[in-house]
């Protein structure tokens, strides 16, 4: 999955839409592969968490390459369908809830003894949510910082409620992982404890 991740990176740096949104929107993903790296001995997460992680790299490498405004496939979607807006970015944040939602519920099923329950969902749901506020923070102020040169990271595409919208699909990506995933996600980690 590095091999194939690091071939995506290279590919999205050959001519992305924009260079300053490139970067942007592809840090996350490599300062968390560095960050999985460096703790890979002693933390390693179960296969399932790897495989999401990889998978949300890529979409915010495909972000970044086209700008999430202007992914070709998603303009293929909106055309056909007569929608109002790209949809990529949505993607992509319901992707800031899903992903984090598995992360966060591996490491406190690992690391406190807190049990599945209320109290877990809780907790995943409200640590998916602050981080969904804290990059769109981030966003806040790049665009102050840089003004109109942040557009293309923003991708609010005319939408007044583009933030709150964000940080909805946040939630609703950290509830669906939750619900559908949490069954599998402890057959991974007993999997895991026999290793």
């Amino acid at each position: 999955m590095l091999v194939l991740l690091a071939l995506a990176l290279m590919w999205s740096l050959i001519r992305p839409a924009d260079y300053f949104t490139w970067i942007l929107e592809v840090f996350p993903a490599v300062i968390g592969t560095v960050l999985l790296a460096a703790i890979y001995r002693r933390f390693r997460f179960t296969n399932l968490v790897y495989t999401l992680i990889w998978l949300h790299a890529l979409i915010l490498i495909v972000g970044g390459h086209y700008t999430y405004a202007e992914m070709p496939l998603f303009n293929w979607i909106r055309d056909t369908f007569g929608l109002e807006r790209n949809y990529y970015d949505r993607l992509g944040h319901f992707a800031q809830g899903f992903v984090p939602a598995l992360i966060v519920r591996e490491v406190l099923l690992r690391k406190t003894t807190l049990g599945s329950g209320g109290w877990l969902t809780f907790l995943i749901v409200s640590v998916c949510l602050a981080i969904s506020a804290a990059y769109e923070l981030i966003e806040f102020a790049v665009a102050k910082a840089t003004g109109t040169a942040a557009e293309a990271f923003l991708g609010t595409q005319g939408d007044v409620w583009d933030t709150q919208w964000d940080m909805l699909l946040a939630l609703i990506g950290a509830l669906t992982a939750v619900i559908l995933l949490s069954g599998v996600h402890n057959k991974h980690l007993k999997q895991l404890k026999h290793k």
